[in-house]
């Protein structure tokens, strides 16, 4: 049934009923989110529930307030929940690769770091003066001494006895060697020795042998005797320093002793201590090989005994909440820093740092799901360390070079962190569907609505939004009828008259440029007109492209009629988006039947300009034509539909009602009237359907009808059930109750018939005809004419062949 829309329609107002205060300086600051009840209720489920695998994927459109939702929420939460330990980094004296990971109760870590620095600074003065005392000295000497009278008794004795059987001990630059000697107790010359008789000389060297072999197991008795004499030294100094090292140690086990890592830890640093002594002795110079030359002073490294505060809670209120908003993968799991020593990479266990996920264990990470998959090995990083619930550090890009670097493997430490990603609907339903892993590991979906209910309540918590906003922005007051255009706009927003945008960051936006307007204006309170001049200078900036094509339209580049009436020819409507605006232009839709059996060409799938949706609608409008008008006679005859002056592609399958008037109409032979346009989608059985972007479309017809001026007889045809979503600019409003345009609302195709065409559309009667003179008649008759003409054609064409045929037979007979 076609209905004429009236003015209350078009626009659902927000009344001062609605709005209990004279300005926003009178209501109280929003303290909850609006409209997004069941992504709340998904998050309260998500953060209160723990368990392996329940990590929260929160989807929705950008600027319905995800990000700023979970950071209130967790702040909050965060706060009654304990400050999870601290995590420091150790030298592994068993393997110096491999640090160890330390756990301390929050806020420890920076105490055992300073309480270890301290110690180790006072043993190197302290352990100094212990080799320095006089205690020290005499037990060293006593040893020494006693060392040197056993040596002197051995060679002393060897001695006599290689005296007693004329031989001697020389000292060579080889060692002690034995050598004969004469009764006069000269050495026994080589000449001399050579000259003996031969029972002599075999007497010498029986002897001799005898005696190198006791020099020999006397040198080896007193190398032992040196090795008892070092370890003897080597436990007058421990014993000597455990007095200084003991008691410090002592006290730092005392003082940590409920932690066993740290107590075995201490033990390990004493016996390190001990073992490398001469570390903390005084170094002596080196000589220069040159005189000219001096090598620096080396000193020695007390490195090993530092502590890396690898995560430090001390000033943390609760639970950490960490924002990664550039989650690379060094920045979520921290890295091993590496410095240049002599032209190579050098590093330790103090340069380990710490990431985000090590930040955030104990507590809550944020991370945006689309930069997450932007950085290559952060996501599978990820999902391994919650599969496996430990946090490990690796250079990821070891395997890619070609030379190796010196690195370490730091001990992992364990993974308990609630992973909170954010993203849009697309991302949320790629890796849920392609990735298995994905499906375990984030079992909780917060989706946030990017519209919301338009009832008194939320009327009332939108003004409270903008109170908030007002006061985090600095923004001045907005009186009752702004904030009733901003209510308006958020309906505009929603394309939906009941309907209220959540997408806070657009409102935002206008209350900030609103408050531009109200200040340029040197006003105290943003008012209505201020709301209305945000909202014609943000158009303004971004129409140029409308404006261009208006202008074309208007120099008749562009055809577009908006009077007459033309057969096979009407207005159709289309939504052009540019990302940060979008608006409605009519597009001249055409059709050309004639006789033959091609039925209706799509040019545009032709010409692969069409989109599958379009490609269906053409298809549903085959269907159509078919099932009403070809009940008792094939439907044939071939017609051709296009959008004309299109250069792009179409998609969409809102101009299915339009192309279905082109058509009839061009069967028919029926003009159409170009001073109305149409838009709607359309089934198989006429009825229309609803169609997006109905406001663009009808304040787009009503541009290109301004340019010619508006005469009472322009419109637009659109679907009933499109009534609900009518929120239209206040001058088409105004044309509409001004009688100057027209809006038209139909439920099946064929309610729009008599406005186009000026004939009723007629109604099939019992004997499957159309009453004459209607427009249905018009079409049947027509489809009638075009298939008889082919079946005609048909029949011809099969006669003559058959004449043919004879003839030919009759040539043969006389040939013969």
């Amino acid at each position: 049934m076609l209905e004429k829309v009236s003015k209350d329609k078009l626009y659902h107002s927000c009344t001062p009923a609605d709005l209990p205060f004279n300005t926003t300086d009178d209501i109280s600051p929003l303290k909850e989110t609006i409209g997004q009840k069941r992504a709340l209720n998904a998050l309260e489920f998500g953060l209160g529930i723990d368990s392996h695998g329940f990590n929260i994927y929160i989807l929705g459109e950008s600027g319905t307030g995800k990000l700023t939702t979970i950071k209130t929420i967790l702040d909050e939460k965060a706060r009654s929940e304990p400050a999870p330990d601290d995590w420091c980094y150790i030298y592994n004296f068993k393997n110096q690769d491999m640090p160890r990971a330390i756990r301390l109760s929050p806020g420890t870590g920076l105490t055992f770091k300073k309480d270890m620095e301290e110690m180790i600074t006072s043993l190197r003065q302290e352990i100094p003066k212990v080799f320095e005392s006089k205690e020290y000295e005499k037990q060293k000497t006593k040893i020494l001494e006693d060392f040197q009278q056993k040596q002197k008794k051995h060679f002393a004795d060897l001695e006599r006895e290689a005296k007693e059987k004329d031989f001697t001990l020389r000292k060579t630059v080889s060692g002690l060697v034995l050598v004969p000697v004469k009764k006069t107790g000269e050495t026994l010359s080589e000449e001399e020795y050579e000259n003996l008789e031969p029972d002599v000389k075999k007497k010498i060297e029986t002897i001799g042998r005898e005696l190198q072999e006791k020099l020999d197991d006397l040198i080896r008795l007193v190398r032992e005797e040196e090795k008892k004499i070092k370890d003897l030294m080597k436990d007058l100094e421990r014993q000597a320093t455990l007095a200084s090292v003991g008691h410090r140690i002592d006290e730092l086990k005392s003082k940590y002793g409920n932690n066993p890592q740290v107590t075995e830890y201490l033990d390990e640093v004493r016996e390190d201590i001990l073992e490398h002594l001469d570390d903390f002795k005084p170094q002596e110079e080196q000589p220069a090989p040159m005189p000219f030359m001096k090598p620096p002073k080396t000193e020695p490294s007390f490195i090993r005994y530092s502590v890396n505060v690898f995560v430090n809670n001390r000033d943390s209120k609760g639970a950490p909440v960490v924002i990664e908003n550039n989650p690379t993968y060094y920045n979520l799991f921290g890295r091993v820093e590496h410095k240049l020593q002599y032209g190579v990479a050098m590093t330790d266990f103090t340069m380990i740092k710490a990431g985000s996920v090590q930040q955030a264990n104990g507590g809550y990470l944020v991370i945006d799901a689309l930069e997450l998959l932007k950085n290559i090995f952060s996501y599978d990083a990820l999902k391994r360390a919650i599969k496996d619930r430990e946090i490990k550090i690796e250079d990821v890009w070891e395997q890619y070079r070609l030379i190796s670097t010196v690195t370490l493997k730091p001990e992992p430490i364990p993974f308990n962190v609630k992973i909170i990603l954010v993203g849009n609907p697309r991302l949320y339903y790629l890796l849920y569907n392609l990735d298995e892993e994905y499906r375990e590991l984030f079992k909780v979906k917060a989706d946030y609505e990017n519209r919301m209910d338009r009832n008194p309540e939320n009327i009332l918590k939108y003004a409270s939004f903008v109170r908030t906003k007002c006061e985090e922005r600095n923004l001045q007051p907005f009186d009752r009828d702004a904030v009733a255009k901003i209510i308006e706009y958020g309906s505009r927003l929603a394309e939906h008259q009941n309907k209220l945008s959540a997408k806070f960051s657009e409102i935002a936006d206008i209350l900030r440029e609103a408050d531009y307007w109200a200040r340029r204006n040197n006003g105290n309170i943003v008012t209505a007109r201020d709301v209305e001049k945000a909202f014609e200078e943000k158009t303004y900036r971004s129409n140029k492209v409308e404006m261009k094509i208006l202008e074309a339209t208007r120099e008749g580049t562009i055809l577009i009629d908006t009077e007459g009436a033309v057969t096979g020819q009407i207005n159709g409507l289309s939504v052009l988006d540019l990302g940060d605006y979008r608006f409605g232009m009519p597009s001249r839709i055409t059709a050309k039947t004639y006789a033959g059996r091609a039925g209706i060409v799509n040019i545009e799938r032709e010409t692969k300009m069409s989109g599958k949706i379009h490609e269906k609608a053409i298809l549903i409008l085959t269907a159509y034509l078919g099932g009403k008008y070809a009940m008792k006679h094939s439907l044939t005859l071939t017609a051709s539909l296009t959008f004309e002056q299109l250069y792009g592609g179409v998609e969409g399958d809102s101009a299915t009602c339009a192309e279905v008037y082109a058509l009839l109409s061009s069967i028919s032979g029926v003009p159409l009237k170009q001073s109305i346009a149409v838009t709607g989608s359309m089934n198989q059985h006429g009825q229309v359907q609803p169609i997006g972007g109905v406001n663009e479309k009808i304040e787009g017809f009503y541009e290109v009808c301004k340019l010619n001026g508006l005469n009472g007889q322009h419109g637009v045809i659109i679907p009933r059930r499109n009534l609900i979503h009518l929120m239209l600019k206040n001058e088409v409003v105004e044309a509409v109750e001004k009688g100057k345009f027209n809006i038209y609302s139909i439920d099946n195709i064929e309610d729009g018939i008599e406005i186009l065409t000026g004939m009723p559309p007629g109604e099939l009667q019992p004997d499957g005809t159309y009453p004459e003179n209607t427009f249905n008649y018009m079409v049947a008759k027509r489809l009638k004419e075009l298939a008889e003409t082919l079946k005609g054609e048909k029949e011809d064409g099969s006669g003559s062949k058959k004449d043919k045929k004879n003839n030919n037979g009759d040539m043969n007979e006389k040939g013969k």
